[in-house]
């Protein structure tokens, strides 16, 4: 474990100690045709965001929202004619897996100074086919009204989840699916062990109702009272409060992982210059603000971008070293998740 003070700095001399980075320098054309991107995060934000690329260059975006998993497989599938020039948002291990399968290219950005220590760690790790947009910490969302009519104590930590009471009242997405929910397990096996981690899963297992599909539908399910915990990303929990629903969030006590939601271009491309020109618009504080105009609360990666004071306090929160070097690997990945298909997918629900 380490202080909340102290993970940005551990994660980037965990990532500069993995090699050094190809320094591509580039600057973005002016933006010309049709963009296509798939997007990873909240609808509502990634509708805000092309609207405003749109109005800012003139450019029209064909926006498709998709969970990691299923953006990752259709980047691979489209792999020898490119569909896709952009991918933006969602966790960033899955980003980092096609920057090792070449599915991404290599671009720095103009903006790269002003940017987290955090999001320049993603781009050097990923050898500067990936860069962090924003970041979020893992957690729980329950629905505060139903916990008090039942006479129920609100999770605190991952242990409380395992508790009688929340028998099928736990909601989590499939980590094969989802990138919240392989951040989830990736972070269990940092935090018990891996063995340690299934062993934590099964019992869960227990008392999830439903693996959804996509990382932010428990926190709308919490919402609308169908379930009593969700495990998300803390920041959708949060848009659910603000947006008036009885829910409120915590970080486990035994410590957290987090994402770094990335920004990628896809390798062969047919806009090249427009994608890049998006590209730096979702990198700058003008871009990055479409998020907490449409009440999407990550912190945002461009150290001049306003941070919404509703933000997890992520100084608060007792991160984990989460290590992107590991779990944000191809081999890894598939590693793991033919273990959860093998031990909880086989006898869930």
């Amino acid at each position: 474990m380490t202080s909340a003070g102290n993970w940005i700095k551990s994660l980037g001399l965990g990532i500069l100690a993995a090699g050094s980075v190809i320094a591509l320098t580039a600057t973005p054309a002016k933006a010309q045709g049709p963009l296509t991107v798939l997007c990873g995060v909240q609808e509502e934000w990634c509708k805000a965001i092309a609207v405003a690329f749109e109005k800012k260059t003139g450019t029209a975006v064909a926006m498709s929202r998709k969970s990691a998993g299923e953006a990752l497989a259709q980047i691979r599938a489209e792999s020898a004619n490119p569909k896709t020039d952009v991918w933006w948002g969602g966790p960033g291990d899955p980003h980092l897996q096609a920057a090792e399968e070449g599915l991404t290219l290599a671009y720095e950005s103009p903006q790269f100074a002003d940017l987290q220590p955090w999001a320049q760690s993603q781009y050097k790790q990923s050898q500067g086919h990936s860069v962090g947009i924003y970041a979020g910490a893992l957690g729980f969302v329950y629905n505060t009204e139903l916990l008090a009519k039942r006479k129920i104590s609100a999770p605190k930590c991952w242990a409380d989840l395992l508790r009688p009471e929340f028998k099928e009242e736990i909601q989590i997405a499939n980590p094969n699916a989802s990138g919240t929910a392989y951040t989830a397990l990736a972070t269990l096996v940092q935090v018990l062990g891996e063995d340690g981690a299934f062993d934590y899963l099964k019992k869960l297992n227990d008392n999830v109702n439903q693996y959804t599909k996509s990382g932010s539908a428990p926190a709308a399910a919490v919402a609308r009272s169908e379930t009593l915990v969700g495990i998300i990303f803390m920041h959708d929990g949060i848009n659910q409060k603000v947006n008036g629903f009885p829910v409120d969030v915590a970080a486990p006590c035994e410590g957290t992982g987090y994402e770094i939601g990335s920004v990628s271009i896809i390798k062969g491309t047919k806009n090249l210059d427009t994608a890049k020109a998006f590209y730096e618009f979702a990198l700058s504080p003008e871009g990055q603000a479409t998020g907490a105009e449409t009440k999407q609360f990550q912190m945002p990666s461009n150290r001049k971008a306003a941070i919404p004071p509703e933000a997890p306090k992520l100084e608060a929160i007792r991160m984990i070293d989460y290590n992107f070097q590991k779990f944000g690997t191809a081999e890894e990945r598939k590693r793991l998740l033919s273990r959860w298909d093998a031990e909880i997918k086989a006898v869930a629900k």
